[in-house]
This record gives structure tokens, sequence and C-alpha cells, in this order.
């Protein structure tokens, strides 16, 4: 199954416990204002990817040792059967190496999924393409709202477990803040300088002003208009 894409990153650590595949699904009709990735909105912008292709990415960081995979966007269930085939996969993928470790392996990974959409907005399509998921980030981005909560940009996000490894995983930061920084830099493959994680409030403008002090300076910025 085809999928567009905004683009993924391993290892990523600032969504999610440990060292993870960040999967970036393009296009998001919510337009969250004060959003940082603004690059993501446009359905028609990003690559064109297969679900095959980021199995097999997700399969080379399972052998290296993954905690997990966190799907972002842009709105992922907006490409709801995309997402549904991806998370059935990626658990397949999972599993399968959880087996061939046995009981003495590592603890399983686990698959994270962002929406912007609230729980009340979830239609039976959008709710089945999260079954694979072990827990759900949910809630539109309000900018009025900031949190120091682990993993959320503003206060009114929600960590839902929905499996017992879920379960296990997140129930430890319902409530508290993150663990370690909450911005990573990394390159992209467009040669550009991309930043993953949920900045604080004034984070963005404060790197900003610390890179234009040093003599580097930005020509786009994907959280401005």
């Amino acid at each position: 199954m085809e999928l567009r894409l905004d683009g993924t990153y391993y290892p990523l650590e600032t969504l999610g416990p440990g060292k993870r595949l960040g999967v970036w699904f393009q296009g998001c009709s919510l337009a969250c204002p004060g959003c940082m990735s603004r690059h993501t909105w446009d359905p028609a912008a990003g690559t064109p990817a297969t679900v095959a292709e980021v199995l097999a990415l997700w399969r080379r960081a399972l052998a290296d040792g993954a905690d997990g995979l966190t799907v972002s966007g842009g709105e992922p269930l907006q490409q709801a059967a995309a997402l549904a085939e991806l998370l059935a996969g990626a658990a397949r993928l999972r599993d399968g190496a959880r087996r061939r470790e046995g009981s003495a392996g590592p603890h399983p990974a686990d698959l994270l999924v962002y929406t912007g959409y609230e729980p009340g907005e979830l239609t039976p399509e959008r709710r089945a393409a999260l079954g694979g998921a072990d827990a759900v980030i949910t809630g539109r981005y309000r900018a009025a709202e900031p949190t120091p909560l682990a993993w959320r940009g503003s206060a009114n996000q929600r960590i839902v477990p929905l499996t017992p490894l879920g379960t296990a995983r997140y129930a430890p930061y319902l409530t508290r803040p993150a663990p370690g920084p909450r911005l990573q830099v990394g390159p992209a493959v467009d040669g550009e300088l991309r930043l993953y994680g949920v900045p604080l409030r004034g984070e963005l403008a404060e790197l900003e002003r610390t890179l234009k002090r040093s003599g580097v300076g930005f020509t786009e910025r994907s959280w401005r208009p």
C-alpha cells in the first residue's frame, strides 16, 4: 500500500521512551495555530512511499535494538488505511523478533501514534486504524496551554495506553515531565537541518537567537507562517 510521508528518522529519542524509529505522515487539515511542523500540512507535499519500505526501516531498527516506533505527522489518521497496515506489519515484525529472542530478550518495542483528533472525534474507521498501536497521544496542539508533561506540546493533550504493553511503558509518564531533552537535531535526506521533539514555549526562539550569535541563520522555519 502507498502512503505519503514527510520523512523518517532513527534513532529518535524525543517522542516516546528510548531509542525509536520516527515516521512522519504528510498532510494535515487540522492546521493547529502555532504548529512547529507547518511543512507537513500540504497533502501533496512530502514524498511517496510504500508501507513495505517503511517496514524495512522498522526491521533494521528492531535489529539495532529499537525501543519503539513513533508515528506522527502531519495527521496519520488522514491516511487511515495506510496507518492500519503499517501498525499491523510493525506489530508482526516486533512480535516475531520477540519470539526469536525468547523470554531472555529485551523488552518488546512499543508502537506509539500521535493524532490531533480528540477522543470524541475518533470515528470507527479511525479507531480501527489505531488498532495495532500500544498507545496514542490525542488532541489538538494549543499554543496557549503549554505544558512540561512528557512528549506533549499542550496541556490538553493526553497519553492513552491501548494495550498492556502501552500501559506498562507509558503509565509512569502520564503526569510527569519528559525524561531527557525535549529537542533533538538531526540531518534530513534533503540536506535540511531538522528538529525532532516537542519544544517548550520560547525554546525555538531561543534556539534561533543562540544560532544567530554563532553566525548561523535560518533561510526557512517550518514553525513560522
